[in-house]
């Protein structure tokens, strides 16, 4: 799923191009883009207007239209936007037709991506307050502000890391390689965290972001740049998909497991796991209780 950083890197690329130019038409050939809404409706909302400004929060990529109308654009798993095309791409969703004749294709195989309309600013940051966190990039992204957030958690800190409604922009990717970073197994349970491991996992949060910014991203199944380039940042992974390699701290194999029901990446060695709490010893059906022996 692209992240914070794949999301930023389409930003960037995408923003020269299409900012201040008119949007002729929405040419959306797959209605459940804009589900609950009807997609005429939405095409009616923004063609015809001006792009003033194309910004992210999290994992959403905003159109600002004139009008303040606002497209707020997800593209899960497998989403991406393409400049310019050449030919008929598989599994275009919606194209945007500009004045100027140039062409934004939005690509999903999963076809899980989302088109949501907001009209006026209440209603847009009422939509992105309800759904994300801090920005990790913001000032209010510290680490009292994260231990506060965890406090009394027993979420574990890979779940924790993915909510977004508590931070957003990390998803798989990133969680993995700031846990690795930190030493912190991302088994442990957040409310555990102490001052020191969460100003490391804080530190190993903006290092790899910052170095998947860099490396405009990774690419490890569909993401691509507006230009169908490939991003780079899984050629510097420490953990994630290394399944069986040697971590680059201390030689011993990166291991597999579950966590927060993703496929989530580890070095035991670097990253202790967290004690199991005790089992109750259950007495044997075949003992007399002791209330029986004192009866008796």
């Amino acid at each position: 799923m692209p992240e914070l950083p794949e999301v930023e890197t389409i930003r960037r690329q995408l923003a020269p191009h299409v900012e201040a130019k008119r949007l002729r038409e929405v040419e959306i050939r797959d209605p459940r883009w804009t589900q609950p809404l009807a997609a005429d409706q939405l095409a009616n909302a923004v063609s015809a207007r001006r792009l003033d400004k194309l910004s992210r929060r999290g994992k959403y990529l905003i159109w600002e239209f004139g009008g303040d109308v606002f497209l707020l654009v997800h593209l899960r798993m497998t989403g991406t936007l393409l400049l310019d095309p050449a030919g008929e791409v598989a599994h275009t969703r919606v194209v945007f037709h500009f004045d100027d004749g140039r062409r934004v294709a939005f690509v999903d195989p999963r076809r899980f991506g989302t088109g949501e309309l907001a009209v006026g600013t209440a209603a847009r940051d009422e939509f992105l307050d309800r759904r994300l966190g801090v920005e990790p990039f913001d000032e209010a992204f510290t680490t009292e502000h994260m231990r506060t957030l965890a406090r009394g958690s027993r979420t574990p800190i890979k779940a924790f890391l993915l909510d977004q409604r508590k931070l957003a922009g990390v998803g798989n990717i990133y969680a993995d390689e700031a846990l690795f970073r930190a030493r912190v197994h991302p088994l442990r349970e957040a409310g555990r965290l102490d001052a020191r491991q969460w100003a490391a996992l804080r530190d190993g949060i903006l290092t790899v972001l910052q170095a998947g910014l860099d490396a405009k991203g990774a690419s490890i199944d569909d993401f691509r740049h507006p230009d169908g380039v490939r991003g780079g940042f899984q050629n510097e992974f420490s953990v994630h998909r290394r399944e069986g390699l040697p971590c680059p701290a201390c030689g011993s194999p990166v291991r597999k497991l579950r966590a927060a029901g993703r496929g989530t990446y580890v070095c035991e060695r670097c990253q202790i796991k967290p004690r199991q709490p005790r089992q109750a010893v259950t007495r044997s059906s075949s003992l007399p209780s002791r209330s029986a022996t004192l009866s008796s």
